[in-house]
């Protein structure tokens, strides 16, 4: 296990408590999308509470290349933060991530310089401005509307699993029938289109579990539904990680499509039952 991955249990485990480097600093875990794959990362960062923004800082320590959790929110600024509560268990919470400019950037920066001479070492050790971040945490109870709008976009987003899930199931089915006339590299980039299949369903969840958090907040009647689809997540991710793993296994050595067939028939066995279940208790309670 590698350093970020150990602050990351630690952090889970502890309601957000982290040893170290990060002992007693507020911290807050951020997912974003990688901007080239797809794929979930996730990375701790130090924040600052700004009214109901928490602000953190892209300083990569001094360095003078910006962080790639910067340039991913830049890409996509939908990020799912996770935080300790006060229920005494970290939670995960859809946001959007706003890079400040300007006076704002400045202002909120200085104080944070003010609080923690540690920032201030970094801007000296780089030419480059360090960016100043805003996580807007979703806020269901103050827009009627936002409630049935992110079942929505949930529901646009199952869609458009389905219909990736339909393509990669069609270019195995050539590429098994194919056989040895397959040309040279084709299972190769069939166990690419697998991946990038298997980060945007974990994606999808991770945004979906920090979605979640809030609707069971503003909808006490969906926590049993919700419940549900958790460890729907949970069962979904221990098979996403398998496969991956076996994917990748397979980069080096012999590739077959029929594996990968069967692998992703594996891994999709009642993820439709599962987004029927979901979009048919979200819209009910908000819709």
């Amino acid at each position: 296990m590698g350093w970020n991955d150990q602050v990351i249990a630690e952090f889970r485990s502890n309601n957000g408590r982290v040893g170290g480097m990060f002992e007693g600093a507020p911290l807050v875990l951020m997912t974003t999308a990688g901007r080239r794959t797809g794929r979930p990362h996730t990375n701790p960062a130090v924040y600052r509470r700004d009214g109901d923004r928490y602000l953190v800082f892209a300083s990569n320590a001094g360095g003078d290349q910006h962080p790639d959790w910067y340039l991913n929110i830049l890409a996509s600024p939908q990020v799912t933060v996770e935080l300790g509560t006060d229920e005494g268990t970290a939670r995960s919470f859809a946001a959007r991530a706003v890079p400040l400019e300007g006076a704002e950037r400045d202002r909120l920066w200085e104080a944070q310089c003010a609080d923690n001479p540690a920032f201030r070492e970094y801007e000296r050790k780089t030419s480059r401005t360090i960016p100043v971040v805003a996580l807007e945490l979703l806020d269901l109870a103050s827009d009627p509307g936002a409630g049935a709008a992110v079942v929505r976009q949930l529901m646009g987003h199952h869609q458009d699993l389905r219909d990736q899930l339909a393509r990669l199931i069609a270019a195995l089915d050539r590429g098994e029938a194919a056989g040895a006339a397959a040309p040279e590299g084709l299972a190769e980039q069939l166990r690419k289109h697998c991946l990038t299949y298997c980060y945007g369903l974990h994606l999808h969840h991770t945004r979906e579990e920090g979605a979640f958090t809030q609707f069971e907040r503003q909808y006490p009647a969906l926590v049993p539904a919700i419940a549900r689809l958790r460890e729907e997540h949970r069962v979904v991710a221990d098979a996403l990680t398998a496969f991956g793993a076996e994917l990748t296994a397979a980069a080096d050595g012999e590739k077959d499509v029929t594996r990968m067939r069967e692998g992703i028939e594996r891994l999709v066995a009642g993820l439709e039952e599962h987004f029927a279940y979901e979009e048919r208790e979200l819209l009910a309670a908000v819709g």
